[in-house]
C-alpha cells in the first residue's frame, strides 16, 4: 500500500526553494491559464504530463508545465531576419571555397 502524500506535504520539503514544485489540477490550471475543463481534456489525451499517485486526483510538477507552455517557439522577426542573414553569409562564403 502507497503512503498518503498530499501538495502541502511535499511541497512543505521543498519550502527552501522559496516556490512551490507540485502543484493541484485547480493551480495547475490557472498557471497554464486555461479552464479547468481544458486541463482535464489535456490530461485524458494525455498532453501534458501529470502525476496520478493515488489514481484519483491529479498534480503537476510546475516545471513540467513550464516547459510545456514554452513548447513551439514561434521566432520573433528579428530572430528569422537574423537566421536568413546567417544563411546567406554561409552560402556566401562556401562559394568562395
Amino acid at each position: 500500500m502507497k503512503p498518503k502524500t498530499n501538495v502541502n506535504e511535499a511541497n512543505e520539503q521543498n519550502k527552501s526553494s522559496g516556490e512551490e514544485e507540485i502543484v493541484s489540477f485547480k493551480k495547475a490550471s490557472k498557471i497554464l491559464g486555461v479552464a479547468e475543463s481544458t486541463l482535464y481534456k489535456l490530461t485524458h489525451e494525455r498532453r501534458i504530463p501529470f502525476y496520478k499517485p493515488g489514481g484519483k486526483l491529479i498534480y503537476f510538477k510546475k516545471e513540467d508545465l513550464i516547459t510545456w507552455m514554452l513548447r513551439n517557439k514561434t521566432p520573433s522577426n528579428e530572430e528569422i531576419q537574423r537566421k536568413m542573414i546567417n544563411k546567406l553569409n554561409t552560402q556566401k562564403n562556401d562559394r568562395r571555397i
